[in-house]
């Protein structure tokens, strides 16, 4: 046991970088090299079906099943040339995963032997177990029936030898039991209710595109010290450890020289992620040890959310190659900091126009301020609900941790916004404005050129912030589908912008009775007025200050934004009547929907609780206690044979400091004993409870403090065994790759 750690810990540091063999061409040139992108479809598809085809992906024109068998034949002969001898449906349960079933491209011949073959049919729908994945109880293990069908404006791929579709996957009723289905009807939403109010500012607008560039987060652990860790491998987090003597406190890692082991995983990454068109773009180490970050070039929000989805499959794997486990949970070390996702969110007409972006006339800047103001008046609105949307088991853990926004969503604008929405607001005039653009600062440095100042600074503990042409969402967690932010996000905005239309219609129609005003000045007239009752409505959302300080909890809670810290409960907002109502307008999510999804957010609260709590009583009753009762035997043997070598004054004195080791971890172990069985009772009491919501709040209520009580302890302990016994690694070897 003494030999046990540092063998593990020995191998792990003397892993080397695994040599990465970069294709000869640029990156430009094998991007997209397994994906059926428009270039493939184009050569492999006859002229009308690809016109065809494009038409759905651009203009969301309805999907002739006609054209199936010809796209169908099309793509496997790509995929067949490309190596590929299965297929799959690629598709999003509640899981927070990706699930996959692979059938060969084969058929009998009726001859006594095979032939390859893929349908339209085949493309276009199948038929998953809809009982065996999580559903809220929308499906019985009686009633299976499930469909998966194809989405066409995400390009399928291929990974070794499988072609993979995506797909979306619902009950035999028709309700959705996924994330893509949803965000697919929120993207709708949102689209046609931006483009009816681009519609004051551009004739020509036809179709607005949701933006979404994501930030991923993650750490790097050698693999080997992963598997001596049981709670790293069952539970993606340190359940007990004592912090590093030097984590983080230097603020020495962030973006510092990119270890050569990690530099040759993230290279070999990039290539495999370049060839699925993820396009990466950005590499770092982050603000703790072992933890980095990728970020790609922003997309179309749908196409974002299955690569973020394909490259956490793909950053695993990788990570394998090279000797490391990559480590996707919110918060898998105490006392440093976390991992999130952050969702860089934007609107864009026409493929052209940023909506959140300022613009050089003023009716460019009318429009840009009411699309700031309407973003707001949906995040105002239904803060809650965006907070249960992010809010999880494991995301708990990070939020509010002086490293990640704190549970409380609110906006940052800027010193530069917020004046001119107080003036827009305070104003009794109808005139319209001009923003001022970048600005130049001078540096006092010869050899240094003028910096352009963006107008906006960035506030990092705010949730919701504003960065010049986008809205950066940085609550999601590391580990979480973006679809659930984006489309609780999009469903919101939507609400928000058909209330305007239809309010600054009406009006329209008031002021246009009265003949000293041109269809012109009416409009602007009405689109100004009721974006002055908006930033009234929505003030209390935007917050530029201090959003870890406790006064903010104060006045958030005085504003009337929900304060709420229990993730139970927070997930309660899924089912507010104006959730409801919100959702349902838009056709995004109906009532049954919406209940079935709480019952399995609620149901995998428990279960990650559930499995964390029987994980910390094992390695509390199988590795904490026997390591620390036998360093006490050891202490004890000493005290005794002191009083063999000494007289009993001196035993008495030299064993002092060893009596107090012995009293302490009898202490302690007695703790952890009596806290493991208090945690296994409360364990049991929540489980008997028939209703999941409350057996839910029951387990944070009641089994997460005894969790954090017997980490405590286990933790002290870890300090006073003798090092050479401490069988699990601890933070200082997981923490520093070599």
């Amino acid at each position: 046991m003494s030999n046990l750690r540092f063998q593990v810990v020995e191998e792990a540091f003397k892993k080397q970088a695994k040599e990465v063999i970069a294709p000869s061409e640029r990156p430009s040139e094998y991007f997209g090299k397994y994906v059926f992108n428009r270039e493939k479809m184009y050569r492999y598809l006859p002229a009308d079906v690809y016109t065809k085809l494009i038409d759905v992906i651009d203009n969301g024109a309805r999907l002739d099943r006609s054209i199936a068998d010809a796209v169908a034949t099309g793509m496997k002969q790509w995929a067949q040339e490309m190596g590929a001898t299965h297929y799959t449906h690629w598709f999003q349960p509640l899981t927070e995963g990706t699930a996959e079933k692979h059938d060969a491209f084969i058929e009998h011949d009726g001859k006594g032997g095979m032939v390859e073959n893929f349908s339209g049919k085949l493309l276009v729908q199948q038929e998953p177990d809809a009982s065996s994945f999580p559903n809220g109880g929308i499906r019985n293990t009686f009633e299976a029936r499930g469909y998966s069908a194809w989405d066409p404006t995400s390009p399928v791929f291929i990974i070794d030898d499988t072609l993979c579709i995506p797909t979306i996957f619902i009950a035999y009723t028709g309700e959705a039991l996924d994330y893509k289905a949803p965000l697919l009807r929120s993207l709708h939403a949102i689209d046609k209710a931006a483009v009816d109010v681009c519609q004051y500012f551009y004739d020509d607008v036809h179709k607005v595109r949701v933006n979404l560039g994501w930030e991923q987060e993650y750490f790097l652990v050698d693999e080997g010290l992963y598997s001596a860790r049981p709670d790293l491998m069952l539970t993606g987090r340190t359940l007990m450890g004592h912090e590093s003597a030097k984590n983080q406190q230097m603020d020495d890692h962030y973006f510092g020289t990119i270890p050569d082991r990690v530099q040759a995983f993230m290279k070999d990454l990039e290539i495999q992620a370049l060839e699925l068109a993820i396009p990466c773009k950005t590499r770092h180490n982050e603000v703790a040890p072992n933890q980095f970050e990728l970020a790609p070039i922003y997309e179309e929000c749908n196409l974002a959310v299955d690569h973020n989805m394909l490259l956490m499959s793909l950053m695993k794997r990788v990570a394998r190659n090279h000797g490391f486990r990559v480590l996707l949970h919110e918060k898998p070390f105490d006392g440093i900091n976390g991992s999130g996702k952050h969702n860089n969110w934007s609107l864009t007409a026409n493929n052209d126009v940023l909506l959140h972006a300022p613009g050089k006339t003023p009716e460019e800047n009318l429009r840009f301020v009411t699309f700031i103001v309407e973003t707001l008046m949906g995040v105002y609105k239904h803060n809650g609900l965006l907070k249960a949307s992010i809010m999880s088991a494991t995301n708990a853990h990070r939020l509010g941790g002086n490293e990640a926004p704190p549970a409380i969503i609110s906006s940052f604008l800027g010193k530069q916004l917020t004046e001119l929405l107080d003036h827009i607001e305070l104003s009794d005039k109808d005139d319209l404005f001009i923003l001022k653009g970048k600005q130049g600062m001078e540096i006092d440095i010869p050899q240094i050129p003028d910096l352009i100042i963006d107008n906006t600074d960035r506030n990092r503990t705010s949730p919701f912030a504003f960065t010049g042409n986008r809205f950066e969402f940085r609550a999601p967690g590391s580990t979480a589908n973006c679809a659930s932010a984006m489309i609780a996000l999009n469903s919101a905005v939507a609400e928000a912008l058909e209330s305007f239309k239809q309010r600054v219609d009406q009006k329209i129609s008031e002021y246009s009775k009265n003949s000293d005003n041109s269809d012109t000045s009416a409009k602007y007239r009405a689109i100004l007025d009721v974006l002055r009752d908006d930033i009234k409505t929505c003030k209390p959302i935007r917050f530029d200050g201090n959003g870890y300080s406790d006064a903010w909890v104060v006045e958030a809670a005085k504003r009337g934004l929900d304060v709420e810290k229990s993730c139970p409960v927070i997930i309660e907002h899924y089912l507010d009547p104006e959730s409801i109502q919100m959702f349902e307008s838009t056709k995004v999510m109906n009532r049954k929907e919406l209940e079935a999804r709480n019952e399995v957010k609620w149901e995998t609260y428990v279960k990650t609780v559930q499995i964390e709590a029987r994980v910390m009583g094992d390695l509390s009753m199988n590795h904490i206690i026997p390591v620390a009762t036998h360093y006490q035997s050891q202490l004890i043997k000493n005290v005794q044979g002191m009083k063999d070598v000494f007289s009993a004054e001196r035993a008495e004195r030299l064993s002092t400091r060893n009596m107090k080791l012995i009293e302490e971890i009898a202490e302690r172990t007695e703790r952890i004993e009596r806290l493991v069985e208090e945690l296994t009772e409360a364990r049991r009491v929540a489980n008997q409870i028939a209703d999941i919501h409350q057996r839910a709040i029951t387990y944070h209520d009641t089994v997460c403090p005894k969790m954090e009580d017997i980490r405590y302890e286990a933790d002290k302990l870890e300090m006073i065994v003798e090092d050479g016994l401490w069988t699990l690694p601890k933070y200082r070897e997981l923490l520093f790759i070599r």
